[in-house]
């Protein structure tokens, strides 16, 4: 490759290597040539562009840091926010049982059936009859 980059570099080599080639031939060589400079100075012109934007952006947020009296040091200090844990609703009651010692047993209806309602079914109640309205 760089003795491909050489060739085109240097003028004499160039005018030696292409010395061959129609005029249509090196009239399609020159119009792939420029537009390869024509995209690449495009290329240029957008990374410029994002570069400039990019700095406005940092002027800005230095120019709040200091209207809110901050230092770029202090951001470097601060600690990052924790994030809240996520807090699941909890599902409502469906059934509700008072046993013979007055307690009160509560179930969802979801997950496995808690012991006092598997005895009072097979007591031949109905689950129906703990339902809260």
């Amino acid at each position: 490759m760089s003795d491909f980059i050489s060739i085109l570099t240097h003028g004499r080599r160039l005018q030696g290597a292409v010395k061959e080639l129609s005029i249509e031939e090196l009239e399609t060589v020159s119009d792939k040539l420029n537009s390869i400079i024509e995209n690449r100075k495009a290329k240029e012109l957008e990374q410029q562009e994002a570069e400039r934007e990019k700095n406005e952006k940092l002027n800005q947020i230095l120019a709040q840091l200091e209207e809110a009296g901050l230092d770029v040091n202090d951001l470097q200090k601060a600690e990052p926010a924790k994030k809240a844990a996520k807090v699941g609703k909890k599902r409502p009651v469906k059934y509700s049982l008072k046993d013979s010692d007055g307690n009160e047993h509560k179930w969802t209806g979801i997950g496995r059936m808690p012991k006092v309602f598997k005895a009072a079914l097979d007591s031949g109640k109905s689950l129906e009859s703990y339902l809260i309205d």
